[in-house]
């Protein structure tokens, strides 16, 4: 175990979904926690646990003054900052290449320059497109079908060459689908779970893109959290890239079934045409996340849903979740 005065870390992103709970869980493992957001999609809501015990930046991981500053004295960065939406990529590919490729560039040098040890780097699963191998595995070849997933790929190969290059250790998680409590529900881009459980919870019509036969790989935030801090400390993981998901195939119909069965909702869906970018059937093997990081899932969709809805229906009582 390494000494409690080495065990520092940046969380770019950390006031996101995913950033908010992986700052809360290194807060509470005894981390020194430094978090990066320029609060364009995060909340300082996601950060109220902690706010007393973590260093917050303001700032762009664009800017490469704020990103230096950002780094020093850091030992792991857990680098989640992302503009993590095909929809907008595809609206607004410009402007997401600038945050997701252009972004983590700034914070591999940063980091470099600052004698980081490791940076865990969010990937998606976006990058796998829509072959039809399935489960997919890391050695399948990218087929990218927006400009978020080739950003993210990109990113991925930049953080592969640093290691090689610069010895900068790097580890790229793949997420599939992430969800948990406190995922934000609003906006054109928001993830179909928080849109499921928000619209059953107001009897509404829940809006299915396509026939709802498509399929998703869906991981509990918990164990995504899990991961990322194997991917902290796995001796050997230096220069992997590895799936982090449930390894199970659910349909969104399957979903929205257990949706409904944990709200009483009986509202009918509502079918709309295809979005363009989206693939039609996900799954992951997780064989090269066990062997390099020891990860497994531990949360059953089942489970991880009850406790969503049960965030989410606390908020709309105007509770904290």
């Amino acid at each position: 175990m390494r000494s409690a005065q080495r065990r520092a870390a940046l969380v770019t992103g950390g006031a996101g979904f995913i950033g908010g709970h992986l700052v809360e869980r290194l807060v509470a493992d005894g981390w020194q926690v430094r978090v990066l957001d320029d609060f364009s999609t995060g909340r300082e809501s996601n950060l109220e646990r902690v706010a007393d015990r973590i260093d917050l930046l303001r700032g762009d991981v664009r800017d490469t003054r704020t990103v230096a500053r950002a780094v020093e004295g850091v030992e792991v960065v857990f680098h989640q900052a992302a503009i993590a939406s095909v929809p907008r990529s595809v609206a607004d590919p410009i402007g997401t290449h600038a945050v997701n490729t252009l972004g983590t560039l700034q914070v591999l040098e940063a980091a470099r320059d600052a004698g980081v040890r490791r940076v865990v780097y969010a990937a998606s699963c976006a990058i796998y497109g829509d072959g039809s191998e399935l489960p997919k595995r890391e050695t399948l070849p990218p087929r990218p079908l927006s400009p978020y997933a080739l950003q993210k790929h990109a990113g991925e190969l930049t953080c592969r060459l640093y290691a090689r290059l610069h010895g900068l250790e790097t580890v790229a998680l793949r997420y599939f689908n992430v969800y948990g409590p406190r995922q934000d529900p609003n906006g054109d881009y928001a993830a179909v779970i928080p849109r499921f459980i928000t619209a059953c919870l107001a009897g509404a019509a829940p809006r299915v893109y396509g026939d709802g036969e498509q399929t998703r790989d869906f991981v509990a935030v918990r164990d995504v959290v899990a991961a990322n801090l194997l991917a902290a400390e796995a001796e050997k993981a230096s220069g992997c890239v590895c799936n982090v998901a449930s390894g199970r195939e659910t349909s969104l119909n399957e979903l929205l079934a257990l949706v409904r069965e944990h709200t009483g909702a009986t509202a009918a869906a509502r079918y709309d045409p295809p979005r363009e970018g989206d693939v039609r059937r996900s799954v992951a093997c997780l064989d090269h996340a066990q062997e390099s990081l020891g990860y497994a899932p531990r949360v059953a969709l089942r489970e991880g849903l009850v406790d969503t809805i049960a965030s989410f229906a606390a908020a709309a009582r105007g509770s904290f979740s």
